[in-house]
């Protein structure tokens, strides 16, 4: 049983880690998708009932954001394991411009994003945090 937390400022390239590092395993919970803390609240704690391995895939850039989540977790017992997408902004706004218009991010909320950035740590709770870098296609995946 285990729940990963996502953070990352936007277009850091956390969705498409999922798609290739998780989909055949885990549920994926995204606020782009569910719309409202409500939803995503109803998934997550059906995943946690169902003993069902999921992601927060969202940016959780503050201590805050992810203290909810890690909270639930160990409340339900389920190991949480952290991956930080180090900021590279350059290679964010580009990712960015390139996907469907609907799916863009503002650059300025971008910014924002990274401006709030705290990155975790282990005291959070985290029973395994990694940190996680784009070079070209490839993901580094490192201890953290």
């Amino acid at each position: 049983m285990e729940m990963i937390i996502f953070t990352g400022i936007q277009a850091s390239g956390k969705s498409t880690f999922y798609k290739k590092m998780f989909i055949d395993t885990h549920i994926r919970i995204n606020l782009d998708m569910l719309k409202t803390r409500h939803r995503e609240l109803l998934l997550i704690k059906a995943c946690l009932e169902a003993k069902q391995p999921l992601v927060i895939d969202n940016t959780n850039p503050t201590l805050e954001d992810r203290k909810k989540y890690i909270q639930l977790a160990k409340q339900y017992h389920f190991r949480t394991v952290g991956y930080y997408f180090v900021p590279q902004l350059t290679e964010s706004a580009t990712r960015n411009q390139q996907r469907e218009e609907k799916k863009r991010v503002p650059l300025i909320a971008i910014k924002g994003t990274l401006n709030k950035l705290e990155p975790p740590h282990s005291d959070e709770g985290f029973d395994q945090l990694f940190q996680v870098t784009i070079q070209g296609n490839d993901y580094i995946i490192c201890d953290y």
